[in-house]
């Protein structure tokens, strides 16, 4: 595995701005992120999408050498089940120390269906940073801003935030229905920290985007 203190060393330019193209072709939003130097997906939806993503991307002009990186907001079924033929194609497979031991989590969830012939991921080479190194690790791609952990969904999940104002919570339960979870002490506390950054935009896996 790459570590980012590895990255560090090789003076990567750092990025302005970012530009993200929302993807939808199943049950899943998966978003592409384009930095200035790298290019960043959030998310791939069930194993068996493979075509239905060729056609999302066709749509949008984007071609899968231009995926640098995939990202996992966590490892459940419908959000990694493209990651293993990504990695096939040359894109790296980018992971939070805390997602490390997760990786596998829907390995045998895919295996009941022989019919999806899926792959595991191959996690040798993936590039694992920390919360603390993900600002540098985005800037070596372009892209300005934070990955922190957020487990009230589960204890592998992530949110990405952009200087920009935009997050990524994959499955946190939306900021909206917070008043509907008041003995939550952990999804309240994800929230708080995600709200520290001041994003403007929230970006669900599973609903529409919430302006803030």
């Amino acid at each position: 595995m790459i570590v980012c203190s590895q990255l560090n060393k090789l003076g990567f330019a750092k990025g302005r701005s970012a530009v993200i193209t929302k993807l939808k072709y199943g049950n899943t939003n998966t978003f592409f992120v384009r930095g200035t130097v790298g290019n960043l997906l959030i998310d791939t939806d069930y194993a068996g999408t493979l075509p239905a993503f060729y056609r999302a991307i066709k749509e949008h002009n984007i071609k899968i050498r231009d995926i640098d990186y995939v990202l996992a907001t966590h490892y459940h079924p419908d959000h990694i089940g493209l990651v293993s033929e990504l990695i096939k194609q040359d894109v790296k497979l980018l992971v939070l120390d805390t997602q490390d031991s997760y990786i596998h989590f829907s390995d045998e969830i895919f295996s009941r269906d022989k019919h999806l012939n899926y792959e595991p991921i191959t996690a040798e080479k993936a590039t694992v940073i920390s919360s603390e190194e993900s600002r540098n690790f985005l800037e070596s791609i372009g892209i300005n801003g934070e990955i922190v952990v957020t487990t009230s969904h589960s204890k592998d999940s992530i949110s990405l935030i952009l200087d920009g104002g935009e997050c990524f919570v994959g499955d946190l339960e939306p900021i909206e229905d917070l008043g509907g979870y008041e003995q939550n002490e952990e999804l309240k506390s994800d929230w708080e920290n995600i709200m520290r950054y001041a994003p403007k935009v929230i970006y669900y896996a599973h609903k529409n985007k919430k302006i803030l």
